[in-house]
């Protein structure tokens, strides 16, 4: 099963990158979709998402923020 993941994200952030990271290590392991958003290209994601990235959403549903573990990530996709 490819659980879809949408990441908002923006650039120069080091801590996205990190996620970002993380995310495609797990994708070697497990199959998964990625949908990366720009938070700065439209207003109304900048003001919900601006200050909380990066934040990844699992199927719809808001998952992590900040940081996230390659464990962490693959027990919450396994569910």
């Amino acid at each position: 099963m490819t659980r879809r993941l949408t990441l908002y994200t923006r650039q120069g952030c080091c801590l996205c990158e990190e996620m970002k990271e993380v995310i495609g290590r797990v994708a070697g392991e497990l199959p998964l979709d990625l949908e990366e958003i720009d938070v700065d290209g439209a207003p109304d994601l900048k003001e919900k998402y601006g200050n909380e990235v990066p934040v990844l959403f699992i199927n719809g549903r808001k998952a992590f923020k900040y940081r996230v573990t390659e464990g962490e990530l693959k027990k919450r996709l396994r569910k």
